[in-house]
């Protein structure tokens, strides 16, 4: 109890000390820079109409529009994830850190006991120096032990005084260092304040958007988006980017893939990694964890970390991340089809593979 008492203080102060020497916090973009596409895109990008078109938008813009909100919250919800994930990571070296404080603190007092209790040994002994009380024998036998009883306190002082000098250092470091840590984690924490606020934003705009249309208006909406997916899909398999769509998965991808699979019905909510909703790169994140790969929690870092292979290689458990800033991710399942969660409002669903602009493919287990 009184160690996680020590820890606890020890955290508050170097929470203490960053306040008051802290530099101010950046509020940086958190994604990955996005590579230039490979293999064969098919759709253009969503672009969001120039304000002032008001009532003359058509359905057709509207589409485009609700679209590109949405790919907009989508790159918000990966930066969210990648500062949940450090700021889980620096939380628990910052913990990390101050148990060091605090046992570096308690190794510094014991040493502070030792030097004192030589201090006192010495008083008892007539306040004078070793090598004076050596002087004052008249006894040979007692001259030789003495002389090396003061060789021994001599290294032993010196090897205690070098002790405590090196704890010092030592404490000092931790603090540094944790005081650093703190300071990554509040620039974390600030990033993900910030996601958080353009997801909310841009994801109530859609919402917003598409409930201002007549039930009608709706109907005809869905189809235009399930049309678009379609024209899409028929465009990139008919230029022949995939070689073999019935290529055999590994025996780990075909795990994926049935993790994945299962998962189909269950809604997409931003942030989430399951059991009962996912995101686009928590539902491929926790299939490869399931099959006993664990890879990077967001779709840009699977992309930036994950080994990639060409489009016309893909096998399924493949991951195809879609959009320039790698902000989408599905698991190729084969027959020109992923599973992925699409976006707020949706459910975990079968889709073409090519319904949306590719970037690149990568390979959980190669």
């Amino acid at each position: 109890m009184n160690r996680r008492r020590s820890v606890a203080a020890a955290i508050t102060v170097v929470c203490a000390l960053t306040v008051l020497a802290s530099p101010a916090l950046t509020n940086g973009a958190y994604a990955a820079p996005g590579p230039t596409p490979s293999g064969s895109a098919v759709a253009p990008p969503p672009v969001e109409l120039p304000p002032g078109a008001g009532s003359k938008k058509s359905l057709e813009d509207i589409r485009k529009e609700i679209e590109a909100l949405y790919q907009k919250a989508a790159s918000a919800t990966d930066a969210y994830n990648l500062a949940e994930e450090e700021t889980k990571k620096q939380s628990a070296e910052v913990i990390e850190l101050a148990e060091d404080i605090v046992t570096g603190q308690l190794r510094i007092d014991e040493l502070k006991k030792r030097a004192g209790a030589a201090a006192r040994a010495q008083y008892r002994g007539g306040g004078l120096p070793p090598e004076a009380q050596l002087v004052l024998t008249s006894d040979p036998q007692l001259f030789l032990d003495a002389v090396g009883r003061i060789q021994q306190g001599q290294k032993a002082t010196h090897d205690l005084i070098d002790e405590l000098s090196r704890a010092q250092e030592d404490l000092k470091t931790y603090t540094a260092d944790a005081s650093t840590q703190w300071q990554r984690l509040e620039a974390g924490r600030v990033k993900k304040e910030k996601a958080k606020k353009e997801i909310t934003e841009r994801i109530a705009a859609a919402k917003k958007l598409e409930a201002s249309l007549e039930k009608e208006e709706r109907a005809r909406l869905a189809l235009l988006e399930s049309d678009a997916a379609r024209r899409a899909q028929t465009a990139w398999l008919g230029s022949g980017a995939l070689k073999d769509i019935n290529r055999s998965s590994s025996e780990r991808g075909k795990k994926a893939i049935t993790f994945a699979t299962e998962q189909i019905g269950k809604p997409y909510v931003w942030g989430a990694e399951g059991p009962d909703s996912y995101d686009c790169s928590g539902l491929t994140s926790q299939a490869w964890a399931a099959a006993g790969r664990p890879i990077p929690r967001t779709s840009q870092e699977q992309w930036r970390l994950l080994p990639r292979i060409d489009i016309k290689d893909m096998r399924p458990g493949d991951l195809i991340i879609y959009h320039q800033d790698a902000s989408h991710v599905g698991m190729y399942i084969g027959d020109g089809a992923i599973v992925h969660s699409p976006r707020p409002g949706r459910n975990v669903t079968l889709a073409g593979a090519g319904s949306m602009q590719i970037l690149g493919v990568v390979r959980p287990d190669k």
